[in-house]
C-alpha cells in the first residue's frame, strides 16, 4: 500500500531514528518499501540502509522512482523524523476515506507533537520545511508534483493537505 521515500545525507542516526518507526508498518504489510534518495549519504549511512533493507537510488533518479514506487500512496519523510503509535491505522484510515470519496482532501500531513510545537513567538524564527509533518499522497498525483521539483521537498511545498489525527516528531535541527 505505502512506499516512504526519504531524501538522505551524511547523518545516519538521523537515518536509522526514522527507519525504527516505520518497522511496525512493514511488519504490517502496510509499508511496501522504503527508498533513500542518496545526497550525500556516507558510509554509516549507507550501512544503516542495507541492514534495514532499503533502496538507494542517486539524485537523478528519484523523479523515476516516484513513477516506479511500488505503494499506491507514497508517505514523503524528513530522516530523522519520528512517526508516534497509532500512525499505521491513521493512514489506512485516510486511504480508506479517499477510496470511498469521503475525505476532503486527498494529500495529508501528521500533526506536530505537542511537545515540538513552537511557541508563539517561536513560529516567526523557524524555519519551516514542507516535509517536517511529513507528506502522505496518492502515486498518481506525486509523479504529477515530482515534474518540476528538484527534490522530495520541493514535491510536497505548497500543497493543501488534511491532518491526519496522528503526531509526528520532526527531525532535529542543528542549532
Amino acid at each position: 500500500m505505502l512506499s516512504v521515500l526519504m531524501d538522505c545525507g551524511p547523518d545516519d542516526k538521523q537515518l536509522a531514528t526514522s527507519l525504527a518507526t516505520l518497522v511496525p508498518g512493514a511488519v504490517e504489510g502496510v509499508v511496501r518499501e522504503v527508498v533513500l534518495v542518496d545526497r550525500g549519504m556516507g558510509p554509516q549511512a549507507h550501512r544503516v540502509a542495507d541492514h534495514a533493507g532499503c533502496r538507494v537510488v542517486s539524485e537523478e533518479e528519484f523523479r523515476p522512482t516516484i513513477e516506479t514506487a511500488k505503494g499506491e500512496w507514497l508517505l514523503l519523510l524528513e530522516p530523522g523524523a519520528r512517526l508516534m503509535p497509532g500512525w499505521i491505522g491513521a493512514v489506512v484510515e485516510h486511504a480508506d476515506e479517499v477510496a470511498r470519496g469521503t475525505a476532503k482532501i486527498a494529500p495529508a500531513r501528521f500533526r506536530r507533537a505537542r511537545m515540538d510545537r513552537p511557541g508563539f513567538l517561536q513560529r516567526f524564527r523557524q524555519i519551516r520545511t514542507a516535509l517536517a509533518e511529513g507528506f502522505l499522497v496518492q502515486k498518481p498525483q506525486a509523479i504529477g508534483l515530482s515534474r518540476l521539483a528538484f527534490n522530495l521537498e520541493e514535491v510536497a511545498k505548497g500543497v493543501a493537505v488534511e491532518r491526519l489525527a496522528v503526531e509526528i516528531r520532526p527531525a532535529l535541527r542543528a542549532r
